[in-house]
């Protein structure tokens, strides 16, 4: 399969899990989640998603919780999606995102020093 193809499949993964949280649970939790990119294997039995979450909770306990609900979001991607088998989804906290805020921050605070 092409690259462009799992590129795709990827995209329509994060849209529809992204829609699942939104529309489909009625769980706080869930709908805090943002789901902010997904790798699917070349076999499309495995996926791994990651997300990020506005909670302030550790994030081994975030993953913990949306591995419980893998199960009820693996469903309804079932449901939405047209693929031959659906993956099975592991979650994992998107930390670029932090790691993007730190380095920010950093930058700041050099500028601020040389404009002293």
């Amino acid at each position: 399969m092409s690259e462009i193809k799992f590129q795709r499949i990827n995209s329509e993964l994060v849209k529809t899990i992204s829609e699942i949280l939104l529309l489909e649970t009625n769980d706080e939790f869930l709908k805090s989640i943002t789901i902010t990119a997904a790798d699917i294997s070349h076999d499309l039995s495995y996926a791994k998603i990651y997300f990020t979450s506005i909670l302030d909770r550790e994030k081994k306990s975030l993953e913990k919780e949306m591995d419980e609900a893998s199960d009820f979001i693996r469903k309804f991607v079932a449901e939405k999606m047209d693929l031959r088998q659906t993956p099975k989804l592991k979650f994992i906290y998107d930390e670029s995102i932090e790691y993007g805020n730190k380095i920010e921050q950093m930058i700041e605070q050099i500028k601020e020093k040389e404009n002293r």
